[in-house]
């Protein structure tokens, strides 16, 4: 099944991460020769086939080699996924060689391992775009880390906090995704080799000496049961890239909210000559935000698909297979489109510090609640505090009062300090917690990651 290879608008300024070609049918067919390399190699190891067979299958697994016209015409003709390849890899190896080709294997033997090869390229391009992502959000972080702005909840004004530390939440998530990324790998590529019903029918105790020997020349592992109703591994890679993309589809969301003419806090890279609308001639749109979240959407939208293609009926099914193939290529590819956008707008995002403190003072120091009750709290007891700095908060807002002012006309607290110890409190500046270490230690973590991500081959 080929992958659908159109999953972001191609007129986004971001270049392709490379994960689609991955997903076109002929690197997919070139994997599954690659599987049936070594195949015939692991079984001549063992005396099954003669070695001059395995390395004349070898040095012809190259579909440069063959004639593509004939292996469409197979396709065309048997609409069978493997077969016409088969045949032809026959066909270029020649006698008296090509009859060992494929020797006591299925299809699906051959296509799922080959698939986990793309796969695993897919990877390696998606943990350096992660790498990448983290590298720019450390320097974000960096210059970013006292910088305060307001803190939200439940879409209101919270405590202060600061933009450094609302990266290293960013950072927090995405170093976890990379672990889960990591631990899941030795799970998920895996080599099968059970033959029809994954019961070793067709090599019988030899069955698996060969599988291990095909994951040791592929540089995988070996499945312990080689069913081909197995389907956990492959649905728990989607279920990990369905994290991923909620965490980088929250980012997203997150910079398109401050993006709004009504926040104005932050802007993603906006080079000049972008056009926003075309009629429009003032819009600077989040358009690699809204690529983002589309792309997010997609992905964890296939999680359900991945977990519905488990249920696989029997021994095998092509049905759940499809569903499978379809639902991996999909994930990987928006994964990497969406990863790629990201770095772009980490790499170059706008923050405007001076909007954010105009925003943090729109409540005119109600966003301290907490730091005056807390003070007065020490004094006359947390409950009772909470109650004198509700009254004055309540009041400021419903009646457009000023806060500072309805405090300093309450006996209940000025009896425990003056105007001047109120309008310290009302700084919100002094009143962000850790957030500035937080986002210096998520600077030194996520420079680790990225080095590490990126010197990877």
């Amino acid at each position: 099944m080929a992958a659908n290879n159109d999953t972001l608008p191609t007129a986004t300024r971001v270049s392709d991460p490379g994960v689609r070609a991955l997903y076109r049918l002929e690197n997919r067919w070139q994997a599954w020769l690659d599987v049936e390399a070594a195949l015939a190699r692991a079984q001549a190891e063992l005396d099954i086939i003669p070695t001059a067979a395995a390395e004349a299958i070898a040095a012809k697994a190259n579909l440069e080699l063959m004639d593509r016209a004939r292996i469409d015409e197979g396709f065309a003709r048997t609409g069978h996924t493997l077969v016409p390849l088969i045949w032809e890899l026959g066909r270029v190896v020649g006698e008296p060689h090509g009859g060992w080709v494929h020797w006591g294997a299925t299809t699906q033997n051959i296509t799922q391992t080959g698939d986990l090869l793309v796969l695993r390229q897919a990877h390696a391009i998606i943990l350096r775009q992660i790498g990448e992502v983290l590298s720019a959000m450390a320097d974000l972080a960096e210059r970013t880390a006292d910088m305060p702005m307001a803190g939200r909840t439940h879409g209101q004004h919270a405590v202060p906090a600061t933009f450094g530390y609302k990266v290293a939440v960013w950072i927090d998530e995405l170093l976890r995704h990379v672990e889960r990324l990591h631990q899941a790998a030795p799970r998920l590529f895996v080599a099968m080799l059970g033959g029809g019903a994954g019961t070793y029918a067709s090599l019988g105790k030899q069955g698996p000496p060969v599988q291990q020997g095909i994951g040791r020349l592929l540089g995988f592992g070996s499945m312990t049961v080689p069913s081909r109703a197995i389907g956990d591994h492959l649905a728990e890679n989607i279920c990990i890239l369905g994290l991923l993309a909620a965490t980088c589809g929250k980012i997203g969301r997150e910079i398109y909210t401050l993006m709004k003419t009504e926040f104005g806090e932050v802007e993603e890279p906006v080079p000049p000559g972008t056009v926003g609308s075309s009629t429009m001639p003032q819009k600077r749109n989040p358009k690699l935000c809204q690529d983002i979240i589309a792309a997010a959407a997609e992905v964890r939208s296939l999680v359900p698909l991945a977990l519905e293609a488990m249920m696989t009926e029997h021994e095998a099914d092509r049905t759940t297979s499809l569903m499978m193939d379809g639902a991996e290529a999909r994930a990987c590819i928006a994964t990497g489109d969406l990863l790629s956008r990201l770095a772009e707008i980490m790499r170059g995002l706008t923050v405007d510090p001076t909007r954010m403190r105009s925003n943090l003072d729109l409540g005119g120091g109600l966003i301290m609640a907490e730091a005056v009750m807390l003070d007065l709290g020490a004094a006359i007891g947390r409950q009772h505090a909470h109650d004198v700095v509700y009254d004055a908060a309540q009041a400021a807002f419903v009646e457009g009062k000023s806060f500072s002012d309805l405090l300093a006309a309450d006996m209940r607290l000025t009896a425990h300090m003056d105007r001047q110890a109120i309008e310290k409190l009302l700084d919100p500046t002094a009143y962000t917690g850790l957030c500035a270490e937080m986002a210096r230690d998520g600077v030194i973590r996520a420079r680790a990651a990225a080095m590490a991500l990126t010197a990877r081959k």
